[in-house]
């Protein structure tokens, strides 16, 4: 297999690689994933793999895989690093893309910022999915910690494309140890996929203080669609705004849940170096040209 072209990108520190498959049948195989993200220098939290669009309408269709070779349904800080990648290829600004969540919409606006309507979230258990029946998913039955004085507990879920669980916490989300229970709960029996796991603050109906465990990814400066699920979790329960502010360890984004029930996530991109890399092995090398 000959080599690809890719861009080492970041969201707000969620760290990223962008490969351009276009033109090829490849596919990022998981050994190739696990290589790459074995160098400290490729270390990443999704790959995202832009190929030849398989739908009519959309641009391209993205591939999304996670540092330990699984494969993700979404990824918004990883969309807005493609966004950012394609804008400046090719001069455009707005582009349709399809993903295993779906079609999704971003566009780069003039102030570099980058929008992406991460589509509608999905609150039924079985779409999540949960492996049990729950009539409200804005709590579910779930706990870190002795029964009678639980550290976490229930916590709200929904899908963003991919699951995920939102504690809500009154104390600062640093105070936790994340690092320890995140795996635990990522692989709970309640989530037959695999969960992403979240602890938020809402420090005011329009703020959000968030922390995420990724599935398959673990400890990141940044999620998208978790900070898209703290929002819709948050404004279901009551807690905030259909529009805040998310802060997130690498930084601010803005998420609002429209009226159309699409969630919008805005935030940077930036672009790091380039270089190539082979989709089977993981094999690559780095060009110093910007």
């Amino acid at each position: 297999m000959s080599d690809v072209p890719f861009l080492k990108m970041n969201g707000l520190g969620n760290q990223i690689i962008v490969a351009d498959l276009r033109g090829t049948n490849a596919r990022v195989t998981p050994e190739a994933a696990i290589a790459i993200n074995a160098r400290a220098e490729t270390r990443f939290d999704q790959i995202m793999a832009i190929h030849d669009p398989r739908t009519p309408g959309t641009i391209n269709y993205v591939e999304i895989i996670n540092s330990d070779g699984s494969r993700a349904q979404a990824c918004g800080n990883g969309m807005r690093c493609v966004v950012q990648a394609l804008t400046a290829e090719l001069g455009r600004q707005r582009f349709t893309f399809e993903t295993l969540a779906g079609i999704l919409f971003g566009e780069e606006t003039e102030d570099g910022q980058i929008t992406v309507d991460m589509g509608s979230p999905k609150f039924a258990w079985y779409e999540i999915p949960l492996s049990e029946e729950f009539a409200d998913t804005r709590y579910v039955e779930l706990q870190v910690g002795p029964i009678d004085a639980p550290v976490l507990h229930s916590p709200s879920v929904a899908s963003m494309g991919n699951p995920h669980a939102t504690f809500w916490v009154k104390d600062d989300v640093w105070s936790f140890a994340l690092d320890r229970f995140g795996p635990l709960l990522e692989n709970h029996p309640l989530f037959p996929e695999r969960a992403n796991i979240s602890i938020a603050e809402v420090v005011r109906p329009d703020h959000i203080v968030l922390r995420t465990w990724e599935r398959g990814a673990g400890l990141t400066q940044a999620c998208g669609t978790a900070a898209c699920a703290a929002l819709v979790n948050g404004a279901r329960t009551r807690r905030t705004a259909r529009k805040a502010t998310v802060t997130v360890p690498g930084g601010d984004l803005i998420v609002e849940w429209l009226d159309n029930d699409h969630v919008t996530l805005t935030g940077p991109a930036e672009f790091e170096w380039r270089g190539n890399l082979n989709p089977t092995t993981g094999a690559w090398t780095r060009s110093e040209a910007a």
